[in-house]
């Protein structure tokens, strides 16, 4: 099992076409992740934020499909959706541990104050459970 994380940013498109890829090749399955943010705040505005969250989730998986079906005769591989819930790093590392993940790729930060509080990415690598491949 490839875990990869989505968050529908440039970087985790390509982190997820990576992933297929990869899975791909190693005839292994593709899940890929989508953690929603935990939003108390929002919801303190009244704003639903079940439904704003899950309406990303079913963004991604829109967009997902449409490409699996664009590259359906060529490319092929296995794949399934997953939402968790938390904050990135708990959400990604409780997905590739509930799902076995053989790998773990996710893309680079586009954030610049992660590199002075850490990355997703650099996080997963210290947690040292699984091989994580960053892509930019």
């Amino acid at each position: 099992m490839i875990v990869a994380g989505l968050d529908g940013s440039e970087s985790s498109w390509r982190a997820a076409a990576y992933a297929a890829g990869l899975a791909r090749r190693q005839n292994a399955t593709l899940a890929l992740v989508y953690v929603q943010p935990y939003l108390p705040g929002g919801a303190a505005l009244g704003v639903p934020v079940s439904e704003a969250e899950t309406g990303v989730a079913e963004q991604l998986l829109a967009q997902i499909r449409e490409s699996v079906e664009r590259v359906r005769d060529t490319f092929r591989v296995r794949w399934e959706f997953h939402t968790f819930r938390g904050d990135p790093y708990n959400g990604l590392a409780t997905a590739a541990d509930q799902l076995t993940a053989d790998a773990v790729v996710v893309g680079a930060s586009e954030r610049a104050g992660h590199r002075f509080v850490g990355s997703v990415a650099v996080r997963l690598v210290k947690t040292g459970r699984w091989p994580v491949t960053v892509v930019p």
